[in-house]
């Protein structure tokens, strides 16, 4: 595909890739007057109408019936008549890995449930993919496309992951989620991937699968474009949920995402561009929407950021953070666009969240959300952290600047404001305006700022204008 180069280490570039760090910042007086050019680039794939129905291709939809080859076949022969849409009707559908083609649309009918197998095996032989921010071969993601252009998942049915504490959870090394042990966990492999990422390993080398214990994600596009992924229900991933990697064109409307098990992110877009996240409800075990861009050595890599990223009229439950920057983010994060978000839990720690440190770098900048409220919250309404994880103990200096947020409402919560930065780092031009935080433990925690305004931001019945003592 022409916006894929490759480099001789065998690791993918994308044509926007470049050192955010060498660019200059530049914005217009409004940030928000990039929107209408952001969305008038992300435009729905052009699929074929040709319909494919699943049964006809020798599938049975007892939920006992292994219907894998009958997804593949299908899936076949679209491809074989230039796309077309893979009609699953109402029933219960097991499956292991469905591997999408360019101009292929997976539609889940009203009724129809696709359960995914759970015996590991089943997602072998391994693939690329990109695992917390590291390329590898793994296991296949539940739903995989790699390199393809136009390809959707829509229908208001469900995908069911059936990650459990009897399944897939159990591997990770908690015991709140299964894990007993002397059983198997992913923490050494884990740690294997990181040293192999930092010390250059060839990504053809990284081979883990059978025997290392790394779960899989559910939908992981991999160096696509034209992608659309609407109205249906996401359940009970084995990790996260929609992970977009190294993509363009994308668009998540009208999706819920349920699963509360460790690392059960809602959306990762992750290296991408030009993203549009809309009308949607996560409910999830860890961060509702997480933008990433790799990790440390491996990121750098790559170095390919994330921007251009709109989300807007979504409603977010349970999870780590509503809107989170982090922590994987080498390549860098930019231009994201937030709006009339309704985020409602205890159990919800953060509104926003940028999180990183000196071993992962990473610019982030122009960070944006407004119009929005937070009915119950946990932890920090607005959180800048450079300490996450493994602290100030690296080479790699992050930069984390022009951060608004105006007209977000909150209510409960430890803190209103954080940010922790470094003295040769410090968070640069926050701007937080017309807001309300009621009912938070401590209005702030300021750590090295600069350029810090308030205006009109009342916490706790305390109206602050300029910039708070630390």
């Amino acid at each position: 595909m022409h916006y894929i180069a490759k480099t001789a280490r065998g690791g993918p570039s994308v044509s926007w890739s470049s050192s955010m760090q060498q660019q200059p910042s530049s914005s217009p007086s409004d940030p928000w007057d990039q929107v209408p050019a952001i969305l008038a680039r992300i435009q729905p794939p052009t699929i074929p109408a040709r319909d494919f129905r699943l049964d006809v291709f020798g599938a049975v939809g007892d939920g006992v019936k292994d219907c894998t080859e009958a997804f593949r076949a299908a899936i076949a022969a679209a491809s074989e008549a230039d796309g077309g849409r893979i009609v699953v009707p109402a029933g219960d559908w097991l499956t292991g890995p469905i591997h999408l083609r360019s101009n292929i649309e997976l539609h889940v009918a009203e009724g129809a449930t696709v359960r995914f197998r759970t015996d590991a095996e089943a997602y072998l032989p391994m693939v690329l993919t990109r695992w917390e921010g590291v390329e590898l071969y793994n296991y296949s993601p539940l739903i995989y496309a790699f390199e393809c252009e136009n390809v959707a998942i829509t229908g208001s049915g469900t995908l069911d992951g059936q990650g459990s504490n009897d399944t897939w959870w159990k591997w990770r090394d908690k015991v709140k989620f299964g894990w007993q042990p002397g059983t198997p966990q992913q923490k050494p492999a884990r740690l294997m991937l990181f040293i192999l990422g930092e010390h250059d390993v060839p990504v053809e080398a990284r081979r883990f699968g059978e025997g290392y214990w790394l779960r899989p994600n559910m939908i992981q596009p991999y160096r696509c474009r034209n992608i659309l992924i609407e109205g249906v229900t996401i359940r009970n991933s084995p990790m996260w949920h929609i992970h977009c990697v190294l993509s363009q064109n994308i668009t998540i409307r009208k999706v819920t995402v349920i699963g509360h098990g460790p690392e059960t992110d809602g959306a990762n877009p992750e290296s991408c561009r030009d993203v549009l996240i809309e009308d949607c409800y996560f409910d999830t075990g860890d961060d509702c929407i997480a933008i990433k861009s790799g990790r440390n050595g491996d990121g750098r890599r790559i170095n390919v950021p994330s921007e251009n990223i709109i989300v807007r009229n979504c409603v977010m439950r349970d999870g780590h953070g509503a809107i989170v920057i982090g922590s994987e983010l080498t390549g860098g994060v930019r231009n994201v666009f937030a709006e009339n978000l309704e985020m409602d839990s205890r159990n919800l720690d953060r509104a926003l969240r940028i999180k990183t440190n000196s071993h992962r770098g990473g610019l982030v900048e122009n960070i944006h959300m407004r119009n929005s409220v937070v009915k119950s919250l946990g932890g920090e309404v607005v959180q800048v952290n450079l300490d996450y994880e493994e602290g100030d103990t690296g080479k790699f200096t992050p930069i984390v600047r022009h951060i608004h947020v105006d007209n977000l409402v909150s209510q409960g919560g430890k803190i209103g404001l954080q940010l922790k930065a470094y003295e040769r780092s410090p968070v640069q031009d926050v701007r937080i305006t017309n807001c309300r935080f009621d009912g938070v433990e401590q209005p702030f925690e300021l750590r090295h700022t600069q350029d810090l305004h308030l205006a009109n931001v009342t916490i706790n019945g305390i109206t602050y204008n300029g910039e708070p003592e630390a």
